[in-house]
Formats: structure tokens, C-alpha cells, sequence
């Protein structure tokens, strides 16, 4: 179904949501108002109490994101970084007042999740001015309500050595929380629409601070009924409803939908030799996967035409050819899946045929996209650029043979971060899984434009939809896909991931790189894992890692 066609299952039970209630940090008197400041953004609304002797007076409240440069908000904030302005007209005596929020166009069209009437309209804000108040609000007169799912801020930590790593991860963990408001995975305020490939970094994300959010499951089933036009969106499904069985051990969504999960991989599309032509999908083809359009290769976003530089996120891509790299690694790693999930749903023939598929497409796309001379992968058939997408998102999904890894892991490692922070999540794995971990803790730890530290100094407390405002000329400061942090530390760094559904069984693998020492509290539905590393006098890295009952390590570095 195309987005816009969306009618009902929008609006989300108000029982599945919290409010949570903040105090500014601090209340400044400014030239014709007060200026309050609080502790972070937010998606919510502002209750203040005021006095008056009359009634009737008008205030003005100016809701913001951001500051400019002279320390006022931003009433002309660059992209889609938030701004709104409300009156309060007030009655006599003292009241609390609840300021309502004037509804954005966009995001309340049928196609966005839409606020429980309960609730009433939110907005991500950080910054609050009143203008025309009758007496100075105190601290106490002012609070943030924060929108949210259920939230245990004790049930996950980290802390390390690094200082920016601290910071990374703190910035990227509330930003779960606070982009939770619509009580499904949405893609920041600009839409507030549910896309796979946000929705897949936002669930791992959240996994990395909650062991079982409603919300994933939710966004899961939404998704099924509403998927959307990218692509590698469409690849992204089945990731989504694996991560799902992984963390609960929960078969049922894998049962129920198999055959749905299969189309979502594309496999109809195969041209013979076991990859696939997007291209000019075919009505037949788009229409199969539920969409009433077709759907269009991504790679990487935003594309250049996004930005006024002239910058692309996708490391200059050929996408000129037919048989697009990219995609067909996305489709390579679906056929792995599908071939697990026909394995734990006892369907012998269909595992049989998924295996046969996986290594005719690893085959094949090695003949196909490989250049022997140079050791690296070409963005397409028939095409001669190597893009850093078009190597990366092979080591991550394990079709570089070991002959090819060190060539295509050099480049992929000179290139840097030329992807999006959405294409961050694969360059960060693929880094690990080549044993990289200086290098991917480079990209995490780096303060260039192009990193975490840098939506920090902007003055973010949410993660950005893209690393900076000249990388994507529309963009806002409350994107959770920008968060991969957040679960590539216990993921990767810690190296703890299930074996088996359900977390009975876990690999425990850490990668400390140049870290000193670091500790994790990682919740699973088993229980917390606590884990840490520090170095001893000569060096060596030290690790300790305390699992709950019902929980088997079964294979550790030590």
C-alpha cells in the first residue's frame, strides 16, 4: 500500500504511551520575556503556572530546537529544525495552563502516525521564551511533558575512557526515548511516517536499552500492512521481523507471515542467475510487495540534489546500471535469513531451496560485480566506479571472499565516513567483522562534520536526520535513525549478541580497540548482562562479563 493511501491503524493506543514530566535547568529573564531552558528536547508540550489580576492578557510562547547565535531561538532555524509560536490568553487568578500546539500540515496528513486526541499535538523542543508574562516564572511554575513509551532509564548504561564515546552514547540513548512518542518507530517530526530502513536502526537500538519494547513489535505489524517505496526498504522487512525472533524468541510473526516475508525479499525478481533487476519494476513486481508504486534504489540518502554544496551520501554511485550492487547484497542477505526462518519453522524443502539460492547469488555476484584487477567491488553491472557503499555493504553481509577482504577492507577504511548516518550502521559492522575495531571506534569517537560529536556541538540533544545541515538542506534535529552507536557498542565493541532466539544462548566477542577500559549494563528478557574490560600494567585487556540464569556464554574471548 502506498502512504498515502493510509486510512486507519494510525493513531496509537494512549495506554502505550508515558508522560513524563522535566524541570528547566535554568529560567532567564530577557528583554520583553523570560527564557527557559531545559535539560533536553523533547517531543511534548509546556504546562506553566502563572498569575494574573484580571484575566485577559495575551502571552506569547515561542517554542524551539535550537538557538541562534546571539542566544535567542531560532525563529528561522535552517531545514526542518523545529520552531512554533502559540498565545495563551489567561484567565484571573493562578492557574496551570496547558499551551497547546498548532498542528504541522505535513505530519498529521492520513499518511503520518497521528497523537492520541488524550494527548493532543507535541513538538520536539528544547527551548521555551514567554513574552508578555505578568510576574517572572520560577523553575517550578515551568515543566517539559515528554511523550514517550514505557521507559526504565536505570535499565541500561555505558561508560568508558572516552569521554566522546560517553557522550555518543548518552546523546543516542535519549534519543530512543524521546523520538518513542508516536508509540511506532516514525522518521522524526518533518513526517512522522514509519519507513523499514529507520524503523530496523531504531529497533536495534532500542533493543540495546530495553529487552522487550512493545513498540518494535508494533512497528513490525504496521510495517507489514504499510511498507513504503526505497528499495532497500522493502529489503529491510525481513531484517526487522529476524532482529524481532532474535530478541523475544517469539515464532509467531515468522509463522504467520512467511509467505510475505519471502516476496519482501525480492526473490521473484530473479533474472536467472539469481540476481535481480530493479531498476523499471514492473507493476506486477511492486504490487506483490503491497506498494501502488514502484519502488526506487536508495543506496544511500539524501542524493545530492538534497543539499546546496552539491554533497551526496552515497560516495558518488553509478546508479546507471541495471543490476545495482547494493541491492543484490541486500537481496543475498534476505535469501540468509529466509533460510534461517524456514529452518526454525520446520520447513525442510524451503530451507533446502534457500541455501541453493544463497550460494548461486554468492557466486554469481562475485563474477558479476567483482573487478580483479583492482580488488574491489563496482557499483553495477557493466559499470567502473567503486563506490565505498558498493564494498561495504558486501563485508557486511559476508560476500567477500577471504582472498578480497583485505583490499576491499582498505578501501572501505580509506574512504572514511562517506555514507549517511543511516549507511553508518553497515560501514560501522562491516569495520568489526574485519576485526577493525580502531577504525570503527575512530568513526565514533571523531569531532569532523561528518560524526556524532559534531550533533552534539551544533547543540542537538537528539540525533540529526543527517550529519549536518549542508549534507541535507531539510533536515531535522530528531531522526532516530542517526543513533547506530547505541547498539553497535554492546553489539560489536562488547561483541554480545544471541546465539539463539530468545537469549538463551550468547556469543560474548569484544573489540575494545584503543579503549582503556569500559563497562555495559545490557538488558535482555532474560535478565541484565553486566560486562567490562580494563587493561593491566602491561596491557592486556581484562574481561569480566556477569550473565543472568537461563543464560549459556558459549563462546568468549577468555
Amino acid at each position: 500500500m502506498n502512504p498515502s493511501q493510509k486510512t486507519v491503524d494510525n493513531c496509537v493506543k494512549v495506554s502505550e504511551l508515558r508522560q513524563s514530566y522535566c524541570a528547566p535547568e535554568r529560567v532567564d529573564a530577557v528583554a520583553g520575556g523570560y527564557m527557559v531552558t531545559f535539560p533536553q528536547a523533547g517531543f511534548g508540550r509546556l504546562e506553566v503556572v502563572l498569575t494574573s489580576r484580571q484575566g485577559g492578557e495575551e502571552v506569547e510562547v515561542e517554542f524551539a530546537e535550537k538557538l541562534d547565535a546571539s542566544g535567542e531561538v531560532d525563529r528561522s532555524p535552517a531545514g526542518c529544525i523545529r520552531y512554533r509560536k502559540s498565545m495563551l490568553t489567561l484567565n484571573a487568578g493562578t492557574h496551570r495552563y496547558k499551551v497547546k500546539i498548532r498542528p504541522d500540515k505535513r505530519n498529521t496528513l492520513p499518511q503520518a502516525i497521528h497523537m492520541p486526541p488524550e494527548i493532543g499535538e507535541v513538538l520536539p523542543f528544547r527551548y521555551v521564551r514567554l513574552n508578555g508574562c505578568p510576574q517572572a516564572p520560577g523553575v517550578d511554575d515551568l515543566r517539559q511533558v515528554m511523550v514517550h513509551v514505557p521507559w526504565d532509564e536505570g535499565a541500561s548504561s555505558f561508560s568508558s575512557s572516552s569521554t566522546v564515546l560517553n557522550q555518543v552514547w548518552s546523546l543516542c540513548k535519549h534519543s530512543i526515548k524521546a523520538t518513542s512518542f508516536a508509540g511506532i518507530y516514525v522518521d522524526g517530526d518533518r513526517e512522522r511516517i514509519p519507513y523499514e530502513g529507520d524503523a530496523y536502526i531504531n529497533q536495534l537500538c532500542h533493543y540495546a536499552v530495553d529487552a522487550a519494547p512493545a513498540i518494535a513489535r508494533r512497528s513490525l505489524r504496521y510495517l507489514l500492512q504499510h511498507p513504503t517505496w526505497p528499495t532497500e526498504w522493502v529489503l529491510h522487512f525481513n531484517f526487522m521481523a529476524w532482529a524481532d525472533y532474535m530478541q523475544s524468541g517469539d515464532l509467531v510473526f515468522l509463522a504467520e507471515h512467511y509467505e510475505t516475508l519471502k516476496d519482501r525479499s525480492l526473490y521473484f525478481m530473479d533474472r536467472g542467475d539469481g540476481l535481480v533487476e530493479t531498476d523499471e519494476p514492473t507493476l506486477d513486481q511492486f504490487t506483490r510487495v503491497g506498494l501502488s508504486q514502484p519502488f526506487k534504489d536508495l543506496v544511500d540518502w539524501p542524493p545530492a540534489s538534497f543539499t546546496e554544496g552539491g554533497y551526496g551520501e552515497d560516495d558518488g554511485y553509478d546508479k546507471t546500471c541495471k543490476c545495482n550492487t547494493v541491492v543484490n547484497a541486500f537481496c543475498f542477505q534476505n535469501y540468509k535469513l529466509l533460510f534461517k526462518m524456514a529452518t526454525v519453522l520446520g520447513l525442510e524443502e524451503e530451507a533446502a531451496t534457500w541455501r541453493a539460492r544463497v550460494e548461486k547469488v554468492r557466486e554469481t555476484f562475485q563474477l558479476v560485480f567483482f573487478d580483479e584487477e583492482r580488488g574491489l567491488y563496482r557499483d553495477g553491472e557493466g559499470g567502473s566506479h567503486c563506490a565505498q557503499h558498493a564494498n561495504f555493504f558486501p563485508l557486511c553481509f559476508g560476500l567477500v571472499p577471504a582472498e578480497a577482504q583485505a583490499t576491499v577492507t582498505a578501501f572501505v577504511i580509506e574512504k572514511g565516513m562517506s555514507c549517511s548516518v543511516y549507511g553508518a550502521q553497515y560501514l560501522l559492522e562491516s569495520l568489526y567483522k574485519m576485526r577493525k575495531a580502531d577504525d570503527a571506534l575512530a568513526l565514533m569517537e571523531a569531532k569532523h562534520d561528518r560524526s556524532w560529536w559534531n550533533m552534539i556541538q551544533v547543540g542537538s540533544t537528539i540525533t540529526l536526520e543527517a550529519w549536518d545541515w549542508k549534507y541535507k538542506n531539510n533536515l531535522d534535529w530528531n531522526h532516530a535513525w542517526g543513533a547506530a552507536p547505541l547498539n553497535i557498542i554492546p553489539r560489536y565493541l562488547f561483541g554480545i549478541r544471541p546465539v539463539e532466539a530468545g537469549w538463551g544462548k550468547i556469543i560474548h566477542d569484544p573489540q575494545p580497540g584503543g579503549l582503556d577500559w569500559a563497562r555495559l549494563v545490557l538488558p535482555t528478557p532474560r535478565g541484565e548482562i553486566r560486562a567490562e574490560f580494563s587493561r593491566d600494567e602491561k596491557g592486556n585487556v581484562i574481561h569480566r562479563i556477569d550473565l543472568p540464569d537461563g543464560v549459556e556464554l558459549v563462546r568468549s574471548a577468555n
